[in-house]
């Protein structure tokens, strides 16, 4: 009965903790973060709005706090001719394929209760995560053809 119980116990712990990989993530992400960049996997002119909230030049320089030990966060966007101000979210880091390391990054913007107003959300490609530098790409279909925007961060 003893042993029933320490499996059940443990068995718990592992599915409440998450991967390695992911509570590793968690650590490297805490922080204050810029989005440096946006790029585009094609080149052309592209009229892209990014989370449903502002374009890619509004979203170029703005500012992210990730808070993960309750996985919220706050961005903050400044930009000339934006609606500027402080955009609340949620987010989770899930495990794509424990063998390649590969992770989703969701995103879910709030206000500043933790409420989802519109209960849309975003699932982003984690690409790549340094203690410096963040990726997160977003494939999308562009008449008919995969089409990729990379959002490129840097920890301040």
């Amino acid at each position: 009965m003893k042993k029933i119980a320490l499996i059940l116990v443990t068995l718990s712990l592992l599915a409440c903790g998450g991967s390695k990989t992911v509570r590793t993530s968690k650590k490297v992400i805490k922080g204050d973060w810029t989005l440096s960049s946006i790029t585009y996997s094609k080149s052309g002119t592209y009229n892209v709005t990014l989370l449903n909230d502002e374009n890619k030049e509004c979203f170029e320089n703005s500012t992210w706090k990730f808070i993960p030990n309750n996985n919220t966060g706050i961005y903050s966007i400044n930009g000339v001719g934006c609606s500027s101000g402080d955009r609340n979210f949620i987010f989770t880091i899930q495990e794509v394929d424990e063998l390649t390391g590969l992770y989703d990054f969701l995103l879910k913007p709030t206000d500043s209760r933790g409420k989802s107003v519109t209960n849309t959300g975003f699932r982003l490609t984690l690409a790549a995560l340094s203690d410096t530098v963040m990726t997160w790409e977003q494939t999308l279909s562009v008449e008919g053809e995969p089409f990729v925007i990379s959002m490129n961060f840097s920890k301040l």
